[in-house]
């Protein structure tokens, strides 16, 4: 069986995207290919039976082009790729539609993700089929979505022991977008500290799409304002492969996304045997009910630290 797969970039070291990765190796290890179309890809990144189709352009117009004539190339081979998955991307579903579905090839859209537009209604109408981590983290209500859980190699983030001293080191990992909350983390790390405990932020993220510079700008306005400096980082991005280092490093990790797309963040700290501070409901199947002995004993040990350094 063939696949065709479209991302944006291959690189395991993508703090944003490097995991998509992880999704291609375990296709081609199900697959006799996986022919990947991509902008950019780094050399020697995924298994023996993948190959890799660039199509970046510096006009929008140019790589819709050169992304059609990618696909079309292979799919006049034989055999026809069962699917044509897009990630990410709902434009490269819209484009994959009318060239692959007429010769019965399936075409997915992986889609995660709060922000709903005309061109994600677009793709959801052209794919076969939507799949997401939760059928709610795709904001268009349709019979084609298909909720399966986030693709995370667990084995990448190895349970580490909780942190030595008795300081509350929070960790925020992700982009510096409005939709994910890190102003209130920063009043709570002020409120913490005003109660007398000895509370930190650390956050990582990049802040490249619209919006996310100014809003870097407000925190750290408001970090300058609580006079927070000494105690809260606000921080570049950081390689994928670091992350289970960074989180090793924490007692928590802070997730107040807005509703909607779970970020896998969160279960890879979970993977890290980190509590989660989350707020996103579509976490509730999770960690709903949660009483492990597990964790208990981890807050229970943690917050005798914290109190005993307060």
């Amino acid at each position: 069986m063939r696949l065709v797969f479209v991302t944006q970039r291959v690189d395991p070291a993508d703090p944003v995207l490097g995991a998509t990765v992880a999704k291609i190796r375990a296709l081609a290890a199900r697959c006799d290919e996986v022919v990947v179309l991509a902008d950019t890809a780094v050399p020697g990144a995924l298994p023996s039976n993948c190959r890799v189709r660039l199509f970046a352009s510096p006009l929008r117009v140019g790589r819709g082009a050169r992304f059609e004539q990618a696909l079309l190339a292979e799919l006049r081979r034989r055999p026809r790729p069962a699917a044509v998955i897009a990630h990410m991307c709902p434009i490269y579903a819209v484009l994959a539609a009318p060239l692959a579905r007429p010769l019965g090839v399936q075409v997915m859209l992986w889609y995660a993700h709060w922000n709903r537009s005309r061109m994600l209604e677009a793709a959801v109408r052209a794919s076969s089929v939507v799949v997401s981590v939760d059928a709610r983290s795709v904001p268009v209500a349709s019979s084609k979505v298909v909720g399966i859980g986030h693709g995370i190699d667990v084995a990448d983030f190895p349970c580490a022991p909780p942190p030595a001293g008795g300081s509350l080191e929070l960790v925020s990992l992700g982009r510096y977008s409005a939709a994910k909350g890190i102003d209130t983390a920063v009043r709570a790390v002020a409120a913490a500290r005003a109660a007398g405990i000895a509370a930190s932020l650390r956050c990582h993220g990049t802040a490249v799409h619209p919006g996310e510079p100014e809003n870097l700008e407000r925190l750290r306005r408001l970090v300058a304002e609580l006079q927070l400096a000494d105690v809260v980082e606000l921080g570049g991005p950081v390689p994928r492969s670091e992350i289970p280092d960074v989180l090793g490093a924490s007692a928590a990790l802070v997730n107040n996304s807005r509703p909607g797309a779970p970020d896998k963040v969160v279960f890879e700290a979970c993977a890290s045997c980190r509590p989660v501070l989350v707020s996103n409901v579509v976490f509730d199947e999770i960690l709903d009910g949660l009483r492990s002995r597990r964790v208990q004993a981890y807050l229970k040990g943690l917050k005798g630290a914290v109190h005993h350094a307060g």
